[in-house]
């Protein structure tokens, strides 16, 4: 059973004075297995942004379900919802988005306090995770006392303390040099290699190269997906950036 259902899935804005609706999202359908790693593609404006908020519990959908290990969201109670991404998802954004007045060891368990996780249980987690990305020695800094990809580690490390049933990353490498970018996206592939399921939304050719599977969103509907199978990060490189451009071109993707 997957670990994520997507059906039918459909977002309409209405704008100021219910004069115009604009259809973000049409008729999204795909599922995500446990432990796959998926990367989303798409133009700005193509929906990925509507469609990644949607599968955080951020934003609701006009039409559709999305259910995640078997709840529907659409059944989740808004006071409620917080929690509920607490628990079951992780998210590692662009911007880090960590607390300056927080030590890095205290932006780590943010989730586990909110939580109301016991001392010694959130030290084990600590240990665990900060070891595992290679960020046990700034446990003490503050973030802007570290590099951007010592922050975006720390952020992942966040995003991982809560075992979440799903990794959300919104352009992980977007703010990233191309040595942080390499470490963040094998770290990601390590964590995928372990059995954690990710939802990546880029833009970056060589990110989504590191991904099992490729969705690509266009005028709001999943337009064309790409596999991996037996492919290499370079040839799978090349088959994403072929698609990219037959799609720009408005051709249909094989």
């Amino acid at each position: 059973m997957p670990v994520l259902e997507v059906k039918n899935v459909k977002k309409v804005y209405t704008q100021r004075l219910g004069s115009n609706k604009v259809e973000a999202l049409k008729n999204v359908t795909f599922t995500a297995e446990r432990g796959e790693y998926i990367a989303i593609m798409g133009e700005s404006g193509s929906g990925k942004t509507t469609l990644l908020n949607i599968l955080a519990a951020l934003d609701k959908p006009t039409g559709g379900n999305v259910v995640l290990d078997g709840t529907d969201f659409s059944k989740i109670k808004e006071k409620d919802a917080a929690a509920f991404r607490r628990n079951n998802l992780g998210f590692v954004f662009q911007d880090f988005n960590l607390l300056d007045t927080f030590t890095v060891r205290d932006n780590i368990l943010l989730p586990l306090v909110l939580a109301g996780t016991g001392y010694k249980e959130m030290s084990r987690k600590l240990e665990a995770a900060t070891e595992k990305l290679g960020i046990t020695m700034l446990l003490d800094k503050y973030p802007y006392e570290i590099s951007g990809g010592q922050k975006q580690r720390t952020a992942a490390a966040r995003a991982m303390i809560t075992d979440p049933k799903m990794l959300l990353a919104d352009e992980p490498t977007g703010a990233l040099d191309s040595k942080a970018a390499d470490e963040l996206l094998s770290l990601f592939s390590k964590l995928n290699a372990e059995g954690q399921t990710i939802l990546m939304v880029t833009h970056s050719v060589k990110a989504a190269s590191r991904a099992n599977r490729v969705l690509f969103i266009k005028d709001g509907e999943v337009f064309h997906q790409l596999y991996r199978g037996d492919c290499g990060n370079d040839e799978f490189y090349k088959r994403i950036s072929d698609t990219l451009t037959l799609i720009a071109s408005g051709g249909n993707a094989q």
